[in-house]
């Protein structure tokens, strides 16, 4: 069977590129649409009992999402995504992959086989969490120089 619709879930990494060159290659080979997500990981409002940094914590975000917009932007035009199938947001990574995949009744979810370092590692890795977690196949990009 075809796939019909394509989710490349990046992470602004040095290997994105390698995703992203996968998922175009699987789009043309199955004459699929391609749509692109990155989720920045969402971090907790500060206790309000430190209320003046509460305006810093939501200017942080905002930036976030401006940085991030850009990024995702540029990328998106290198494999040709337009605007309206490009997705970014604030949340947590597995998670929102998966919910943005059912919505837009995505196929195939196309994402690098690295995760974080560290705690991350340990708990699993975002790829690991999407696989387990998707209601479509996963296809884990094994990344050169990770």
């Amino acid at each position: 069977m075809a796939y019909q619709h394509i989710l490349i879930a990046i992470d602004f990494s040095e290997q994105s590129k390698q995703v992203c060159e996968k998922a175009k290659q699987m789009a043309a080979d199955n004459q699929a649409s391609l749509s692109i997500c990155h989720i920045i990981e969402d971090f907790p409002i500060t206790d309000f009992a430190y209320e003046p940094m509460l305006n810093f914590d939501l200017d942080l975000r905002q930036s976030l999402l401006e940085s991030g917009e850009k990024q995702l932007e540029k990328i998106a035009e290198s494999v040709s995504i337009p605007k309206e199938r490009q997705y970014l947001e604030l949340g947590v990574p597995d998670n929102d992959i998966v919910r943005i995949a059912d919505e837009q009744k995505v196929d195939l979810i196309i994402i690098g086989s690295h995760g974080r370092r560290g705690i991350k590692l340990l708990l699993g890795s975002t790829a690991n969490a999407v696989l387990h977690h998707a209601h479509c196949d996963v296809l884990a990009v094994r990344l050169k120089g990770d």
